[in-house]
């Protein structure tokens, strides 16, 4: 019914497992729950053209979804990171989801799994991880479009880690 992750000795949270994957208090937590683990990258959210994540090097702009705006005008001209779990990255809009961002990435790695496909590739020297279905196999070193469920997307405080609520 409940789990309690710990770190150094430290309680992180207590909760349900459901809500230590969807509702992290903390990056480690975030980070620790789900297999693959959640995807990071640091970031400050932009006011252009609304509220919008932009990485350092810029090659990796997400539109923020109206539905954060109260959470994260605080932030606004400020490093934070934000979370996306690989489920959430995928090579199609096959659902025709309305809150996605799609960019183009160059794939290093594809590992079939049997019923899915891990696809990795690199932002901001971060490698990260994709979950697509498995259907046609994308082949490693091609420029892929991704697609991201900006909907599901998670936001951190960089100095503490913490979730920003």
């Amino acid at each position: 019914d409940k789990i309690v992750v710990m770190k150094d000795g430290y309680i992180q949270q207590i909760d349900s497992p459901l809500n230590l994957y969807n509702k992290p208090k903390n990056m480690f937590v975030a980070g620790f729950i789900g297999s693959p683990s959640m995807n990071f990258v640091e970031g400050t959210i932009i006011t252009e053209s609304g509220m919008k994540f932009k990485n350092a090097e810029g090659d990796f702009v997400l539109t923020i979804p109206s539905k954060y705006d109260t959470i994260i005008k605080n932030y606004v001209n400020k490093q934070v990171v934000i979370g996306i779990r690989p489920e959430d990255i995928s090579d199609s809009n096959e659902l025709n989801k309305s809150e996605v961002e799609k960019l183009s990435f160059n794939l290093e790695v594809v590992e079939p799994m049997g019923n899915e496909i891990f696809i990795y590739f690199t932002v901001s020297g971060n490698q990260m991880v994709g979950r697509i279905p498995s259907r046609e196999k994308p082949q490693p070193g091609t420029m892929t479009e991704l697609y991201f469920n900006t909907d599901r997307l998670h936001f951190f405080d960089k100095a503490s880690g913490e979730v920003i609520e």
